[in-house]
């Protein structure tokens, strides 16, 4: 319970049976809890305990805290607490988040790999029942608890906090091997400074003697063996992986594209390093440039020769494949790893919001901003691979056998290479896959940091700078197996085992913690509470059932049968299917040991024990007038 002060009596003069004052906030600490009833005329003693919660007319419920005097980590001032500059900001670090590099290389793959327009139709309906709804929860939870990923589970069912510490492990992953993807990019935008690039030719020393150069003003007839000077420099140059015999023996350390990465990660360390309010100002340019890029690659894409082909079987609809079942498996797992809940990401950035802020404009402005990117990006792509089919007299499926990073560093960049101003393309195409990377791995570690900060104030509260260049070279020491002249292969594990089935999980948890723990009905008071009106019951139905059984379907179709992974001419062993599921694992953990050790550590019968631990303990502040209410 709480009311304004008025007079200034110091917070350390707080004892026991004193009101305890902090941040213009009074704590009563009485021997007993006082509920109020509903009608909000009538007070009664209860019979709990100082922890127990206690109902308050508005839908709320005041919580005692049990350490009340050393209440800095659980009430804190709302004007305490940074903010965004501006709604754009916030709305731009979104955006940066979810349009990533998989919005370019994924989602075209996926349209045309399964039934081309008829993709669309799947794809929809999973956004509308299950990815944006949980976009849209999440950003809600964020905005009305403001904390991050850890603390947060304080207020709404803290056996679950567990979720907090495994969302922490995955977002380090991700760190772990999504920004050497961004060093690659950074090699190539270095190498397309020359008046002629790189791969456009064969007499480079990397090159062998299958290199063909189909471009070249001589007749040159394409073979079975024939591979194509990009694709050398991609794998000879860049990545290096004849030098690696595989997992088994990864090789030395790449020295270039080492300097690559920490370059990425100093520049990441001064964009993140004071918050909100610099990577707010970042994102200006890393979340608009590539929409630029891409509009400018769109029409040059659209002038090219065979154009028309690669559009058409982009969009050309097989109706079969939606009898298919791992069609709508694909179309939910692009969805969800499109629009990114789970990571921690939507619930950090939404905390620094203002408490009324329009959180439900902005889950349907940022997802469609998102989806609408992943759809354009295809004819990006796809223009590109028609006019390679022109060229190679071959069918566009011939071309288009390339997928993930592969498409991007190989086949586009081959394109880019044999278009006039091709130097120019080259810088502006790799410029756009930097900014792309950027500010998702802004949006990453801001989750950890956020959480952490908020889980640990005292510690590292005034510490930030300090914590975040920790977490920076953590990160990079962290990304060393994936610099080897292997680590290509430790990438695409990494993609496909540590972090799909983990966030997945943790995903689903959250959605029925949420729903069902803490409570459907009790969450849309929340929500109205913000913005002044309660979701609808499409909401509701999709956040207690539709959703987790989306999540659940995903999950259990990707453990029935895991991917059977390929790079190159490479073919995983089976134990790296074993090795990914640990580390897949490793992150979920912290889950159900969170739980025993919670139920261990309170008091109680076991029935009271699981009671207290799905109970919230912690207050949440709402605004109420000039008034600061604690509730939960």
């Amino acid at each position: 319970e709480t009311e304004p002060l008025t007079s200034k009596k110091d917070a350390s003069d707080c004892s026991k049976g004193e009101d305890c004052k902090e941040n213009r906030l009074v704590v009563r600490n009485p021997k007993s809890a006082l509920r109020l009833v509903e009608d909000g005329n009538k007070v009664h003693p209860s019979q709990g305990d100082k922890g127990e919660a206690a109902q308050i007319s508005n839908g709320y419920s005041g919580v005692q805290s049990s350490a009340p005097c050393n209440g800095e980590q659980q009430l804190m001032e709302l004007e305490d607490r940074e903010t965004w500059s501006k709604k754009i900001d916030f709305l731009l670090s979104v955006i940066g988040y979810a349009v990533d590099l998989g919005n370019v290389w994924r989602f075209p793959y996926i349209c045309y790999q399964n039934g081309g327009g008829a993709f669309l139709i799947p794809y929809t309906i999973m956004a509308l029942f299950g990815g944006i709804p949980l976009f849209y929860m999440e950003l809600a939870l964020g905005q009305y608890h403001r904390n991050g990923c850890i603390s947060i589970w304080r207020k709404i069912c803290p056996i679950f906090k567990g979720i907090g510490f495994a969302i922490c492990i995955i977002d380090l992953y991700v760190a772990s091997y999504y920004n050497t993807i961004m060093a690659w990019a950074f090699y190539y935008l270095i190498s397309s400074f020359t008046a002629e690039l790189p791969w456009t030719s064969c007499t480079n020393p990397w090159n062998t003697g299958n290199c063909t150069n189909y471009f070249s003003k001589d007749n040159v007839s394409w073979s079975l063996h024939s591979i194509s000077p990009a694709e050398e420099f991609y794998t000879r140059q860049v990545l290096q992986v004849h030098r690696s015999n595989g997992l088994e023996d990864l090789g030395g350390i790449s020295w270039q594209l080492t300097l690559c990465l920490l370059l990425i990660f100093t520049i990441v360390y001064f964009s993140i390093w004071k918050g909100v309010k610099t990577s707010g100002k970042v994102v200006w340019v890393t979340a608009t440039f590539p929409y630029i890029i891409l509009f400018i690659l769109l029409v040059r894409g659209a002038t090219l020769p065979g154009a028309w082909r690669g559009v058409l079987y982009y969009l050309k609809p097989d109706w079969q494949k939606l009898l298919a079942t791992e069609v709508w498996v694909d179309a939910a797992a692009q969805i969800f790893f499109s629009l990114g809940p789970g990571f921690g990401v939507l619930l950090a950035y939404s905390s620094y919001n203002k408490f009324h802020n329009n959180c439900y404009q902005d889950a349907l402005v940022t997802s469609t901003v998102n989806c609408l990117t992943s759809f354009v990006s295809g004819f990006v792509i796809f223009t590109v691979l028609g006019y390679m089919a022109e060229m190679r007299n071959e069918d566009v499926s011939e071309v288009a056998k390339d997928t993930g990073p592969s498409l991007l560093f190989i086949t586009y960049a081959e394109a880019i290479a044999n278009m006039p101003a091709s130097t120019f393309f080259a810088i502006i195409f790799f410029l756009m896959l930097l900014t792309l990377g950027l500010d998702s791995t802004f949006a990453g570690l801001e989750g950890v940091i956020t959480g952490v900060l908020d889980e640990f104030p005292h510690v590292w509260g005034k510490r930030r700078e300090l914590f975040v260049l920790g977490l920076t070279i953590v990160c990079f020491l962290g990304s060393l197996a994936t610099l080897t002249f292997g680590g290509a292969y430790v990438v695409k594990l990494f993609e496909e085992y540590a972090t799909g089935p983990a966030v997945l999980t943790v995903v689903f948890l959250e959605a029925v913690a949420v729903s069902w723990f803490y409570g459907i009905t009790q969450f849309c008071n929340d929500v109205k509470e913000m913005l002044g009106s309660a979701p609808g019951w499409y909401w509701r139905v999709c956040w207690v059932a539709i959703s987790p059984l989306f999540l659940l379907f995903v999950t259990c179709s990707f453990l029935s049968s895991p991917p059977e992974l390929r790079l190159f001419d490479y073919d995983y062993p089976y134990w790296t299917t074993v090795v990914g599921y640990c580390i897949g694992t490793s992150s979920i953990i912290f889950i159900p040991i969170y739980m025993i050790y919670r139920l261990v550590i309170t008091p109680g019968t076991l029935k009271e024990r699981i009671l207290k631990s799905i109970t919230p303990e912690t207050a949440t502040e709402i605004p109420f007038g000039d008034i600061r209410m604690n509730a939960v």
